[in-house]
C-alpha cells in the first residue's frame, strides 16, 4: 500500500518573470553540446553516452516533481552505519570495508556513524534515487563522505527532528588524475535537498553542497562551514522553505554554469539564511530572484574592511537581473551590497545596507518601486546609468555620491515618489545627464566642501512636482530645477556659512511658514522647491530662531516660528529663482 511518509511538502516551482530574460534548465557536463531551438528549448546531446541520449527541457523549469516527496515506506532499504563497518537490509546497494555503494534507485534509509567512509550512488537506473538521512554522522579523511556519481536524480532527505553530519578533510586522493568529488556532498547530476531535519557539513577541503547540474533545496536546516564555497548549484539553484547557515572562505551560494544558455540562476522563494563569506554572498552568472526571504549577510570582513581590486565580496550579485519582491536584507559588506551587470527591480522589502563601496549598483537600470531601505554607510547610495524610484522611503548617508546616474552616454534619474532623505559628503542627486521629479519628498543634507553640491546634473532637472529641500557649501556647481520645469524652486546663497541645527525659514508675505528646516551639517546654500512657491508671490528667508513644529528629518511641521533674523525678501518672477 502507498503510503506518505511523515514530511510537510510545500512544491517548489518556480516561475521567473519574463520581462528580460528567460531562463533555461540545462542539465550538462562541461562536454555536452547545447542547441537552442525556435520554440524556447533546450537540447543537450551527452558525448559520454553512446546512445541517442539527447533531452529536451523548456525554459525555467527545474527537475523537481510532485511526487518526489512521496514513495511506498514498504520499500525503503536500511543501511546501518556501525563505526568501522555497514550493513545493509535490502536489495540495491553493496557494501566494501566502510563503503556502501547504492546501484540501483530507489529508497534508502541511512543512520549511524562512519569514523572514516563513503556513500556512493552509482546507479544507471533512470528512476530517483532517495537517502533518507536518519541521523547520520561520517567523516572521510580522503574524499567526499557523500558522492553521488551517477543517477537520474536524487533526493536527500533529512528525517523529522534529526541532525545529520558530513565531515572530510584537508586532503583528497583523486584516481585518474580526476578532480572530482571536490565538496563534502557532492552530486554529478541533479540533485534535491528536502525535509524537516538538520544537516551539517564541515568542509574541511573545498565546498560544502555542490552539484554539477541542477540543485534545489525545498526544506531543512543545513549548517556549513566550507574552505570555498558553501553551496553551489551550477546549472541552477531553486531555494524554499529552509533554513541555511554559511560561513565560507568563498562565495556563500552560488550558481556559475557560464557555457549553457541562461544557465547559471538563482531563485530564492523563502527561507532563513545567514551567510558570512570571504567572496560574495549570493551569486548567480545569469539572474537572481528573490520572492521573500530573511537574510543576514557579510562579506569581505564588512564595510570597514580593506578589498583589493582582483577580489569580489558583494553581498548579492549577478551578471544578468536581479529581481527582489520582498524580503529583509541585513547586509555588511566591503564591496557591492547588491550589484548587476544589467538590471535591478526592487519592489518592497526592508534593507539595511552597509558597504565600503556601492550600496546598489548596476550597470544598466535600477527601479524602486517601494520598500525600506536604510544605507547606513557607503561610498555611493544607488549608482546607475538610468535610476527610476517610484516609491519607497530610502535613507542613505554616503561618504562620496548618494544617489548617482552615471556610467553610460545617456543618464537619467527619474523621482516619481518615495521618502528619500540623503547625507551625503559628496553630490546629493548627481546625474551626469537629466533629472525628473514629479513626485515625493527629497531632502539633502549636502556636502560641506565647494567641489560637490547638493544637486547636480549635466542636462537638464526638470521639476515638476514634490517636495525638494537640499543645504551644501555654494559651490559653483550649485543649482535648482531648470526652466522648463512645471514647479517653481529656488537657489539661495548665503553670504557666510550657517552651523549645523541653525534654522533655515521661508514664509510668504503673510507670514505663513513655507519652510522651516534644521540642517544636519554646516551650510551656505539651499535648494528649495514645493508645490506652494508661487509665480509672483513674494517670500521673506530668515535665518536662526526656533519652532514649536514637529521635527522631522529636519523639517518643521505645523508648529510657530519665532526669534529668527531676516537675511533677505525676494519676489518670484521665473521657474527658477535665485537668491544672491
Amino acid at each position: 500500500m502507498k503510503k506518505i511518509m511523515n514530511f510537510k511538502f510545500t512544491p517548489l516551482i518556480i516561475v521567473l518573470i519574463a520581462t528580460t530574460l528567460l531562463f533555461v534548465n540545462c542539465s550538462s557536463d562541461d562536454d555536452d553540446d547545447v542547441t537552442i531551438d525556435s520554440e524556447n528549448t533546450t537540447s543537450i546531446d551527452n558525448d559520454d553516452d553512446d546512445d541517442d541520449d539527447t533531452t529536451t527541457f523548456t525554459f525555467g523549469e527545474t527537475h523537481e516533481e510532485t511526487d518526489d516527496y512521496v514513495w511506498d515506506s514498504s520499500s525503503v532499504v536500511k543501511i546501518t552505519l556501525n563505526g568501522s563497518s555497514i550493513t545493509v537490509d535490502g536489495d540495491g546497494a553493496t557494501v566494501s570495508g566502510t563503503t556502501v555503494t547504492i546501484t540501483s534507485s530507489g529508497n534508502y534509509e541511512i543512520t549511524g556513524t562512519l569514523n572514516d567512509g563513503q556513500i556512493i550512488v552509482d546507479t544507471d537506473d533512470k528512476e530517483t534515487v532517495r537517502l533518507i538521512l536518519n541521523g547520520i554522522n561520517v567523516t572521510n579523511t580522503s574524499s567526499s563522505p557523500l558522492y553521488i556519481s551517477n543517477a537520474k536524480k536524487t533526493i536527500v532527505i533529512l528525517a523529522e527532528n534529526t541532525i545529520n553530519y558530513l565531515t572530510d578533510s584537508i586532503n583528497y586522493v583523486f584516481e585518474n588524475d580526476e578532480d572530482e568529488p571536490n565538496a563534502t556532498l557532492f552530486s554529478d547530476d541533479d540533485l534535491t535537498i528536502y525535509g524537516e531535519g538538520t544537516l551539517t557539513i564541515n568542509a574541511k577541503y573545498n565546498d560544502g553542497l555542490a552539484s554539477k547540474d541542477g540543485l534545489v533545496i525545498a526544506g531543512g536546516t543545513i549548517n556549513i562551514t566550507a574552505a570555498d564555497d558553501g553551496i553551489r548549484g551550477k546549472d541552477y539553484l531553486a531555494i524554499e522553505n529552509s533554513t541555511i547557515t554559511i560561513s565560507s572562505t568563498g562565495d556563500g551560494i552560488k550558481s556559475d554554469n557560464d557555457e549553457a544558455v541562461n544557465g547559471g540562476w538563482i531563485q530564492i522563494k523563502s527561507g532563513t539564511f545567514n551567510i558570512t563569506a570571504t567572496g560574495d554572498g549570493i551569486t548567480a552568472v545569469s539572474n537572481l530572484e528573490v520572492t521573500y526571504g530573511n537574510f543576514t549577510i557579510k562579506t569581505g570582513g564588512g564595510s570597514n574592511s580593506y578589498l583589493s581590486s582582483t577580489d569580489s565580496a558583494k553581498g548579492l550579485k549577478s551578471d544578468a537581473d536581479i529581481l527582489i519582491e520582498d524580503g529583509i536584507f541585513s547586509i555588511n559588506s566591503s564591496d557591492d551590497n547588491i550589484h548587476s551587470s544589467s538590471d535591478i527591480t526592487i519592489n518592497t522589502g526592508t534593507f539595511s545596507l552597509a558597504t565600503g563601496d556601492d550600496a546598489i549598483h548596476s550597470d544598466n537600470s535600477i527601479e524602486i518601486n517601494d520598500g525600506d531601505i536604510n544605507i547606513t554607510a557607503a561610498v555611493e547610495g544607488i549608482e546607475s546609468p538610468t535610476i527610476t524610484i517610484n516609491n519607497g522611503e530610502i535613507n542613505i548617508n554616503s561618504s562620496d555620491d548618494a544617489i548617482n546616474a552615471a556610467g553610460n552616454t545617456s543618464n537619467y534619474l527619474y523621482i516619481n515618489g518615495g521618502y528619500i532623505v540623503i547625507t551625503a559628503a559628496g553630490d546629493g542627486l548627481d546625474s551626469n545627464g537629466n533629472i525628473t521629479m514629479t513626485d515625493g519628498t527629497v531632502i539633502v543634507n549636502g556636502p560641506t566642501a565647494q567641489n560637490n553640491s547638493p544637486i547636480d546634473y549635466d542636462g537638464t532637472f526638470k521639476l515638476n512636482g514634490g517636495f525638494l529641500v537640499a543645504t551644501g557649501y555654494a559651490s559653483s556647481m550649485d543649482a535648482a530645477g531648470s526652466t522648463s520645469s512645471s514647479q517653481y524652486s529656488l537657489l539661495i546663497k548665503l553670504t557666510s556659512a550657517q552651523s549645523a541645527g541653525n534654522l533655515f525659514h521661508i514664509e510668504d508675505s503673510s507670514g505663513e511658514n513655507i519652510l522651516t528646516f534644521k540642517p544636519s551639517k554646516t551650510y551656505k546654500s539651499i535648494v528649495f522647491s514645493s508645490s506652494e512657491l508661487k509665480n509672483g508671490s513674494t517670500y521673506k528667508v530668515y535665518l536662526g530662531g526656533s519652532s514649536t513644529g514637529t521635527l522631522t528629518d529636519g523639517v518643521y511641521e505645523n508648529g510657530t516660528y519665532s526669534s529668527g533674523t531676516l537675511y533677505k525678501s525676494f519676489t518670484i518672477a521665473s521657474k527658477t529663482t535665485t537668491v544672491n
